[in-house]
């Protein structure tokens, strides 16, 4: 992790669904940098990402109990929970100095905290794209019901 003394953002604690992994993290812009994006993988995995620098996250308990699974370029490195499956970070492909968090694993955040969240054109990766860049695919929007 970065020198805590010269940094005023927060730690926040996170664990997978079964509590094997846990780990801490310090975001790089707090949850402004929410997303998600449409790649066949995030589209089947559903979760909502935060950005983290590597060396901001460390990882507690259940290190061992992390498994690693890559596609395509191979070049992103995405992490479960052997034991329950839950995603709870990757390396990015696009930001390789950084990892995308997943926020239902960060202890008092969800998902549905976010009204509104930019969905991230992955169809295409920006480093398969002539001209790269990111692009915005569409918005998921979340409202609760009143009752």
């Amino acid at each position: 992790m970065a020198d805590a003394s010269n940094d005023d953002r927060p730690v926040y604690q996170a664990a997978c669904h079964c509590g094997t992994v846990q780990f801490s993290v310090r975001l790089t812009d707090g949850v402004r940098t929410a997303r998600r994006c449409n790649c066949s993988l995030c589209r089947r995995r559903g979760a909502v990402a935060v950005s983290a620098n590597l060396d901001d996250i460390s990882v507690t308990q259940g290190q061992e109990a992390l498994t690693l699974y890559q596609f395509h370029t191979r070049e992103a490195k995405h992490y479960f929970c052997s034991k329950c499956g839950i995603y709870t970070f990757h390396q990015r492909r696009s930001a390789p100095d950084q990892y995308g968090v997943n926020v239902a694993c960060i202890e008092g955040m969800s998902p549905f905290d976010f009204p509104e969240v930019i969905v991230s054109e992955g169809r295409i990766h920006p480093k398969d794209r002539a001209g790269g860049g990111s692009r915005v695919a569409g918005w998921l929007r979340y409202e609760s019901n009143p009752e």
